[in-house]
């Protein structure tokens, strides 16, 4: 045998046993994604002890279409169990920001403006409350992150393989929510460390009325929604490995052409573990 067949032979043999890494992630099923995802975060002795969990931080908010403006402001996840208080709190014009609630029966949602109202965001997530009933919204920032409470929510997964994204190969997996079948959930892994880094969501919908400022309905005709939300810079402190990043974007796009794209920067300057909560911070104020 030549040495080219050697060498060929030997080349094939090394790619049948020791696959890519990109490769074993396509072949995850959903349960190894969920135990890859969620060792990430914690061993399961430590996230089980875990009995609830605070973040806070500062903001910066944009609107980057439909208008102009930006402020900075400050923001808190608090969760226990799938119990969570997301509060957004940035005051532009009228619009002192934004709170959503989960208190394990009832999703509530701030009426956040001068005239109270909520905004066109709030409304967006009022109708699609599963976001924050099924701990989406905020990702493994809370305890009730979506991949540690399947069997509560009964949602599932489905693998789409790998998808290249930035520049980087990413796990795609699929969220179908039992309450929500029009919106598309899609959340993307690093497949060497299993961590959660992005949730895109996709919807489409055709309603009537009009689209005013923020303290209106955003639905007018057909409409397209985005959200997207991104996460990054983990650290490890308590033992708990969490991104201190957090990215959201959201837009809204009608059929006549209009606009709107709102941007929130979150960044996690501290983060405390088992804080004794009132049952009353789950509870729009």
């Amino acid at each position: 045998m030549s040495r080219l067949a050697i060498f060929v032979q030997s080349f094939l043999l090394l790619a049948v046993v020791w696959p890519s890494s990109a490769q074993d992630s396509v072949k995850s099923t959903p349960a190894e994604i969920i135990t890859r995802n969620l060792d990430s975060i914690a061993p399961a002795n430590v996230r089980a002890a875990e009995k609830s969990r605070v973040v806070r931080g500062d903001l910066q908010f944009h609107i980057l279409v439909g208008g102009s403006g930006g402020a900075n402001g400050a923001w808190d996840l608090v969760s226990s169990g799938r119990d969570v208080d997301l509060v957004m709190q940035f005051g532009l014009g009228d619009w002192r920001g934004e709170q959503f609630t989960f208190n394990g029966s009832k999703v509530g949602i701030a009426l956040p403006t001068a005239s109270h109202h909520r905004s066109v965001f709030g409304e967006f997530v009022a109708s699609q409350d599963f976001l924050v009933k099924e701990g989406l919204l905020g990702g493994e920032l809370s305890t009730g992150w979506v991949l540690q409470n399947l069997a509560a929510t009964g949602g599932h997964l489905q693998n789409r393989g790998t998808k290249k994204m930035d520049g980087r190969e990413l796990l795609a997996v699929q969220y179908v929510s039992k309450h929500s079948t029009d919106m598309q959930v899609m959340l993307y892994f690093d497949p060497e460390t299993g961590r959660h880094v992005r949730t895109m969501y996709t919807m489409e919908r055709r309603t009537e009325g009009p689209t005013g400022d923020i303290r209106s309905t955003p639905y007018q005709r057909e409409i397209r929604f985005s959200m997207d939300e991104r996460f990054s810079d983990f650290r490890t402190e308590h033992g708990m490995t969490l991104p201190a990043h957090y990215q959201l974007q959201w837009s809204a796009e009608t059929q006549n052409g209009s606009t709107r794209l709102y941007s929130w920067d979150l960044t996690a300057t501290q983060i405390v573990h088992d804080v004794p909560l009132d049952p009353a911070n789950f509870e729009i104020k």
